[in-house]
Order: C-alpha cells, then sequence, then structure tokens
C-alpha cells in the first residue's frame, strides 16, 4: 500500500449537498426548503415549538430553589493546609487566618469567608482562624494538639 492508495472505507463519507443550483440538480429554486412559511426564510430557529401543542419543557413540574441571599465558601481541606506547611509556603508556628490562606496562594480569593473540611491528614500544631469548618476538621485539629476557631460573629450575618 502507498500513500496515494490511502482512501476512506465505502460509504464513510458523504458528498455535501448544494442546494440551489438549478432544476436539474433536484434542489434547485426553493433549495428543498418548500413554499413560503417562515421555515423557508432564512435567520429562522424555531426551538421548542411543538406545532400548537404545550411544549415539553412547560409539561414538566418546576423543580428546586436558588436562595437568593446564600453564602458562598472558599473550601480548603486539612491536608492541603499540611502540604503548604511542608513547602514552607504557609507558617505553623504563627496564627493562620484567611489572609494568610490567600497569601500563601492556598486560597483564591475569600468570598463570603473560608470553610475548613477534614479531608487528609493533620500532623503539625496548627492555630487556625476561618469563617467555618466541619466537625470532623474540628477534631482533626485537635487531635493533632492544635487549635481552630470559627469567626461566630460573620457566620451569624
Amino acid at each position: 500500500m502507498k500513500l496515494h492508495e490511502l482512501r476512506d472505507n465505502d460509504g464513510a463519507t458523504k458528498p455535501r449537498k448544494r442546494v440551489g443550483r438549478g432544476p436539474g440538480s433536484g434542489t434547485g429554486k426553493t433549495a428543498g426548503r418548500g413554499i413560503k412559511g417562515q421555515k423557508s426564510r432564512s435567520g429562522v430557529a424555531i426551538k421548542g415549538y411543538e406545532g400548537g401543542q404545550m411544549p415539553l419543557y412547560q409539561r414538566l413540574p418546576k423543580r428546586g430553589f436558588n436562595k437568593p441571599n446564600q453564602k458562598k465558601f472558599a473550601v480548603v481541606n486539612l491536608g492541603l493546609i499540611e502540604k503548604f506547611i511542608e513547602a514552607g509556603k504557609l507558617d505553623a508556628s504563627a496564627e493562620i487566618n484567611e489572609d494568610a490562606l490567600v497569601a500563601s496562594g492556598l486560597v483564591r480569593r475569600k468570598l463570603d469567608g473560608v470553610r475548613v473540611l477534614a479531608k487528609g491528614e493533620v500532623t503539625s500544631k496548627l492555630n487556625l482562624n476561618v469563617t467555618g469548618a466541619s466537625k470532623s476538621a474540628v477534631a482533626a485539629v485537635e487531635a493533632a494538639g492544635g487549635s481552630l476557631t470559627v469567626a461566630t460573629a460573620a457566620a451569624a450575618e
């Protein structure tokens, strides 16, 4: 087999339909769109219209609710904090607050606060001060000999 002998399998490609190219082509004049009406014109897209029948998106029930004033927290795992301490980007001896987490690059932005979750292992003695934390995260930090304080004033807002 040579390069010039390569070709697609039979039926793998179809020639493109050239519409509006005269009566001999079979798709001339109206180009297969019929005569008159909205669909014969260009720039028309009738999405979700089912010929007067109630459209599917209206037949299905509405579900869920988006709370308009919900808080969005930046989430940090304990394992990541430990990794950053080992890399020297965070100082375990000093208090680690939200500003320190942002400065180290662990959190991009605070949003409505930082919430600590318990994924990963903690060996360092940490002194964390954040907006929120899971119960298991608090237990894990205290088991390692550290303290995790949650700012209740910001959480109560």
